[in-house]
């Protein structure tokens, strides 16, 4: 409960303070901002480290395009041919969109303990990044249903280590006050490709078809996967590694500036554990905290009742446009829905309020599912699509509330986040098979459904913002009775 900045602060055993690092001697009466020439200093290095981090954390916002691409062209390419070339029956297709997050929940925590072990994000990655694009590649050159449920399989296998990877990085860098903005500036990543990919898909569907004697839908899958590789390979270059392993493009200054931030807003040290030795215990301490489960449960509804995103395109061919103006629809929802993300996330860094960022959204979406479900009229279904759209904003806030929440050490937090969602991705798995075309075209069914799991979802982020007051009181209460400094606050 004593702060780095504290004078009588010691690190715990396995850990570093900034001042055991070696960038001169200084003395204990100097205080941790002495090296950076005081207060003023510090403040202006600071700015100056938040500037080049964050010029080079936004290339996870394009990664994140890429990574949503390649994961939703199955669904405009169901639209030009995919199903009746793979000779599709039934519900095959919600299979090849589920099989994906199968292999996407086996592979999130072992990948994030393995990232937290080699503590090079920029490297694993990319590297990652350019085996999902072949895998992409592969999937347009799929003869048969089953080559294509393999090549799906893999794709979320590789594409697992993507998104909990980035989220644990931003964790490493940013404090609780910025780390929302920043995780809706990844996040909106797959609005972003929600809107841009379904334009990219109209104007490849709509040219490309008979070239070199490939149907349309499987150029959609070369040529975006051969992108994503493109972009993995500078990937490489622009990344930032963690605190403790950046060293090119920092200073000496700005690197301990980095680590003595994290370790203030922790209120002890997380940077200098020795993350080689404490994996297996921050295994055991993640899936021993009930906060853990309780989290990846809650978001495992959220994610259900965000299902609609992955059946968009055929949620707007329901109003009878051409695949290539349903496609074109499309992309208005989404850039709304992005907009909102970066003011909603903004203003719930600024109040330290996560629960009402997180319930008025889905409570907003669950407006656009009673609309969707109660009228076949095409206007008011397309101003529907921008209302559910919004809810998609709950679960940027979301997941700052983990990182929130489960503050260090940092190889618990790489479990939790990849655990909690691994448990979330079930979410996925089930909500494939909440949009069968034999609910269509109003899929009454599918929105009930989503308005049934959203309702859950602001229940238990409700039970869990009592919770973490208790926590906070208890906290207090015994701070004041021992006379001891101010320690960590959770956010409600």
């Amino acid at each position: 409960m004593v702060s780095a900045s504290d004078p009588s602060y010691r690190p715990i055993s396995g850990e570093t303070s900034v001042t055991d690092l070696n960038y001169g001697s200084i003395s204990s009466t100097d205080g941790p901002n002495a090296i950076f020439g005081g207060l003023e200093g510090r403040k202006r290095l600071e700015r100056k480290l938040l500037r080049k981090l964050d010029l080079r954390v936004a290339f996870l916002v394009l990664i994140y395009i890429m990574n949503y691409m390649d994961r939703n062209n199955a669904a405009a390419a169901r639209l030009r041919g995919l199903e009746e070339d793979l000779h599709m029956k039934g519900r095959q297709f919600n299979t090849m969109i589920s099989i994906l997050y199968v292999g996407y929940v086996m592979m999130q925590v072992p990948s994030n303990i393995f990232l937290n072990y080699i503590g090079k994000p920029s490297i694993y990655l990319s590297t990652c990044m350019a085996i999902w694009g072949l895998i992409s590649v592969f999937t347009g050159a799929a003869q048969s249903y089953h080559g294509a449920l393999l090549s799906r399989f893999l794709l979320g296998f590789v594409e697992a280590a993507f998104y909990p990877g980035a989220l644990f990085l931003l964790s490493k860098w940013y404090k609780r006050d910025e780390i929302g903005f920043r995780t809706a500036l990844l996040t909106c990543g797959s609005s972003v490709s929600n809107a841009f990919g379904s334009l990219i898909a109209s104007g490849i569907l709509g040219s490309m078809d008979g070239k070199l004697g490939f149907a349309a839908w499987r150029w959609l899958f070369f040529i975006e996967g051969t992108l994503t590789v493109a972009v993995a390979i500078t990937a490489v270059f622009i990344l930032p590694d963690f605190p403790s392993t950046s060293a090119s493009w920092l200073t000496p200054a700005e690197r301990a500036l980095a680590q003595l931030r994290m370790e203030e807003d922790a209120l002890v040290g997380d940077q200098g554990e020795t993350e080689e030795v404490k994996s297996a215990s921050g295994f055991v301490l993640a899936l021993t905290d009930g906060k853990v489960w309780w989290l990846g449960v809650a978001l495992c509804s959220m994610v259900a009742s965000l299902s609609f995103g992955n059946f968009f395109p055929t949620l707007c061919a329901t109003m009878g446009y051409s695949p290539t103006v349903t496609l074109l629809l499309c992309a208005p929802p989404w850039l709304l829905g992005t907009a909102t993300s970066f003011v909603v996330t903004r203003h719930s860094d600024s109040t330290g309020d996560r629960f009402w960022h997180i319930t008025c959204p889905l409570l907003i979406g669950m407006v656009g599912y009673m609309i969707a479900m109660s009228t076949m009229n095409i206007v008011l279904r397309y101003i529907s699509l921008f209302i559910m759209a919004q809810s998609s904003v709950a679960y940027v806030v979301f997941l700052t509330w983990v990182s929130n929440s489960i503050p260090r050490p940092p190889s618990k937090r790489a479990v939790a986040i990849a655990f909690i969602n691994s448990i979330a991705t079930f979410g996925n798995i089930g909500a494939s098979y909440f949009w069968p075309s034999s609910w269509g075209p109003s899929y009454w069914n599918s929105y009930a459904i989503c308005m049934l799991t959203s309702s859950l979802s602001i229940a238990m982020c409700w039970a869990f913002r009592r919770h973490l007051r208790r926590l906070n009181d208890a906290a207090e209460a015994e701070e004041r009775i021992l006379g001891l400094p101010k320690g960590y606050r959770y956010l409600l």
